[in-house]
């Protein structure tokens, strides 16, 4: 694996576990309540998002457990229309799809 991508998966493991965190104890009822929380969990799944467009093709083959693709496009939403972003979609994004990357990310990175 290139260093470069080595460094970009740190990146996206450093992103997730911070979004986890800032979820930790939350609900749903919290994301749509507290702007701060809510800036803060889509800023982390932009990170991750922007870090995983940015790994070579040959580290993405090697992996295809992770949905390069779909890490790739919910970055782009959230980018792209960030005045109509669907806070139930990024709520299930915490809770179901980050912690699939975690372990992932934790397998691929050997921690």
């Amino acid at each position: 694996m290139q260093r470069d991508d080595r460094i970009r998966l740190q990146h996206m493991l450093d992103a997730a576990n911070e979004s986890v965190s800032f979820a930790f104890g939350k609900s749903r009822h919290d994301l749509a309540d507290d702007r701060m929380l809510a800036l803060s969990i889509v800023k982390s799944i932009e990170i991750i998002g922007e870090a995983a467009s940015k790994v070579s093709r040959e580290t993405r083959a090697q992996y295809p457990a992770i949905p390069w693709a779909t890490i790739v496009a919910m970055r782009n939403r959230l980018i792209h229309v960030y005045f109509d972003i669907d806070l139930d979609r990024v709520w299930d994004t915490i809770n179901e799809d980050i912690p699939f990357l975690i372990a992932h990310l934790k397998k691929t990175l050997g921690t």
